[in-house]
């Protein structure tokens, strides 16, 4: 650790919002490199997140979101533990990324356990068709349908698309990162997009 200067820990610190002790032990972990750190971070934060997952939200609070235009609008619900945590300015800005996301992106289902069977099994037909005609051959056309089902899933499901303000993210990994961050369980509950005209 004495090759790590103060400078980076403040970089490092100012990134991520992790404590000090923390930074030092993934610069150390990273030979110096920012990047790299802030990667493990990521990675050891997911893990600590998977280990809060089972404890129960209570408390969190419903934000929104509406276009500059104001033709969109979107109400998300998001609960977290505490009424501390659901207070904080770094939870309050998350209800407003996901919110934002979900404007932007049109998302159909928070996530892929709320699609409905009959929708896979006729997307998976029509991609199967679209294969075959292709010619490819049937013991790979599994595997290429199967991508495409998880290509399709990352498009309509609001915690699997890319994170419009980071796309090597989901929106599940900026879910868990301030699991990591602000220690408590966080869960995206629902959310509802309004469109001038549709409906």
């Amino acid at each position: 650790m004495s090759g790590i200067s103060a400078a980076q820990v403040k970089e490092l610190r100012s990134m991520t919002g992790v404590g000090i002790m923390e930074c030092k032990e993934a610069l150390a972990a990273s030979e110096g490199n920012v990047d790299s750190a802030v990667e493990y971070l990521r990675k050891k934060g997911l893990k600590r997140a998977e280990t809060k997952s089972a404890r129960s939200t209570e408390q969190g609070c419903i934000g929104s979101y509406v276009h500059t235009n104001q033709r969109i609008g979107v109400l998300v619900e998001v609960q977290c533990e505490t009424d501390f945590v659901a207070r904080s300015e770094d939870f309050q800005e998350m209800i407003r990324d996901v919110a934002m996301q979900a404007a932007a992106m049109k998302p159909l289902f928070l996530s892929r356990e709320e699609v409905s069977a009959d929708l896979i099994a006729k997307e998976r037909a029509i991609f199967e068709e679209e294969v075959k005609s292709q010619g490819k051959p049937d013991n790979v056309v599994a595997k290429i349908v199967d991508g495409k089902i998880d290509k399709m899933y990352s498009e309509i499901c609001l915690l699997e698309q890319s994170f419009i303000k980071d796309n090597t993210q989901t929106v599940d990994h900026v879910v868990k990162s301030m699991i990591s961050k602000l220690g408590e369980n966080i869960v995206v509950k629902r959310f509802a997009r309004f469109e001038l005209g549709e409906g």
